[in-house]
């Protein structure tokens, strides 16, 4: 007895130990490892006292933040414009953080080719990767053991027939070698790290990231100052809940009078499967098990053509689930082996896998959707920044390349006209649509699905 008394005191001790050399690491005592100038600013810093901080400036007619759909979509069709106009000066630069464009954007998704078609019309016959037509469509509510097959008519938004299967990554990466055949400035591996303004408080550009800093946020020998890019108009499209459009929504106070938008979190995974599981133009979209009724989210399986057999899985979960010890990734793996999902995986091999956040609900009820010029100082924000996802539909990319077309025009339109307003995206309330042409497939597109988040934890 006494042999268990001295084995639980000797784990009692050894845990106060271990709690306690938790404690003593984030002592004041501790030296504190400075990663960002914006936490312990440069200036109060002695190692820093003798480094050069000028920036080399360039300057551009447009600055666009961010090398996704949305940000390649943007400077074609701003090229379109300029050389539709004969303006042979315009500069247009896409700053991307990856290094290499479409590194950064995981395959497998069903785009729908309406807004390629008025963005590149001939898209076929320059080799757009758009290879695997949608040739069946099945949707699904799935309960621990079985499957429930709900029929889908054509009009409905889970009809797919017409649109395409798609590596994503490689449409981003023909989309960029589209951009630079323009003559858009492309320079992957070059993330925009900060806000640059001017004195009267309006956005002048943006600076890339500094290089050449040690983990304890000295410089090294190495270390070389990010560039100042000044602009005209700078385009932010970095994508969900931007690092730098946080930045502006305080800055310039841009959620004011408008709805919190809500965030979903995406996994996905490409696996290279059994040819005898393979079935090429196939898409798969499930609800319900593992998620319970108190969870809004769904799942998908698409078949892709191409040189190997590949099939994309993933599923989506709402952030505002009431679960505290739900784990996204965890039901994940759960949905893998339903008895419908197993089969299909069963001796293939997981090639890819990714996450990323987004945003599921589309439109909200705000008043306040346009931002004039004069208020919003120069930026413009688009794409997945501000919701541009049919949620019913898991698509984002054909209404974000289609805002970019219709920013890209109003933001031209603004080099002409100062006074122009420029648009905030998501789109304004309807009593206040300052866009001609605003009511277009996009905004009905949105307002099919807007209420199919709350709708969906109904009893209905």
């Amino acid at each position: 007895m006494s042999f268990f008394c001295s084995a639980c005191n000797q784990r009692a001790s050894q845990r106060l130990q271990h709690v306690t050399s938790i404690q003593r690491g984030y002592c004041s005592a501790t030296p504190q490892i400075t990663t960002h100038y914006t936490i312990h600013p440069r200036e109060d810093d002695p190692r820093w006292e003798d480094v050069d901080f000028e920036r080399y400036e360039d300057e551009v007619d447009v600055a666009i933040v961010g090398g996704g759909p949305a940000g390649l979509s943007a400077a074609i069709r701003l090229m379109q414009l300029a050389q539709e106009k004969e303006k042979e000066d315009f500069r247009v630069m896409v700053l991307e953080k990856a290094a290499d464009i479409g590194a950064h954007t995981l395959s497998g998704a069903c785009i729908e080719p309406q807004a390629l078609n008025e963005l590149i019309p001939d898209w076929k016959e320059r080799g757009a990767p758009l290879n695997t037509p949608v040739t069946a469509d099945k949707f699904a509510i799935l309960t621990e053991k079985g499957r429930i097959p709900i029929p889908i008519f054509p009009g409905m938004p889970m009809h797919n027939h017409g649109n395409y299967i798609v590596r994503l990554g490689h449409v981003v990466r023909w989309l960029g070698e589209q951009a630079e055949e323009l003559g858009v400035e492309v320079y992957p591996g070059t993330p925009a790290s900060e806000l640059l303004y001017n004195d009267d408080g309006s956005l002048a550009g943006v600076a890339t990231v500094d290089v050449g800093i040690a983990k304890d946020g000295s410089p090294k020998d190495s270390f070389a100052r990010g560039m100042s890019i000044k602009a005209k108009c700078t385009i932010f499209a970095e994508g969900c809940h931007g690092h730098l459009a946080k930045q502006l929504y305080s800055q310039y106070n841009l959620r004011e009078n408008c709805e919190p938008q809500t965030y979903g979190i995406g996994l996905k995974e490409l696996w290279e499967i059994l040819p005898e599981n393979h079935h090429p133009g196939t898409i798969e979209h499930t609800v319900g098990w593992p998620l319970d009724k108190n969870t809004y989210g769904g799942s998908f399986l698409y078949h892709i053509n191409d040189e190997q057999p590949l099939v994309a899985v993933g599923m989506v979960v709402g952030l505002d689930y009431t679960n505290p010890y739900l784990s996204p990734f965890k039901e994940f793996q759960r949905f893998k082996h339903h008895p419908s999902v197993e089969p299909i995986l069963r001796g293939g091999t997981r090639i890819s896998y990714s996450t990323r956040k987004t945003n599921i609900q589309s439109l909200n009820d705000s008043e306040d959707r346009i931002v004039t010029r004069s208020k919003l100082n120069n930026p413009s924000m688009m794409g997945n920044h501000v919701g541009f996802l049919t949620f019913l539909k898991f698509k984002s990319t054909r209404p974000t390349i289609k805002s970019i077309y219709i920013a890209a025009d109003e933001e031209y339109g603004c080099f002409r006209d100062p006074k122009t307003p420029v648009a905030l995206f998501p789109p304004p309330a309807l009593n206040q649509i300052m866009i001609p042409g605003f009511l277009n497939w996009i905004w009905m597109g949105l307002l099919v699905v807007s209420r199919g988040p709350p709708s969906s934890r109904s009893l209905m």
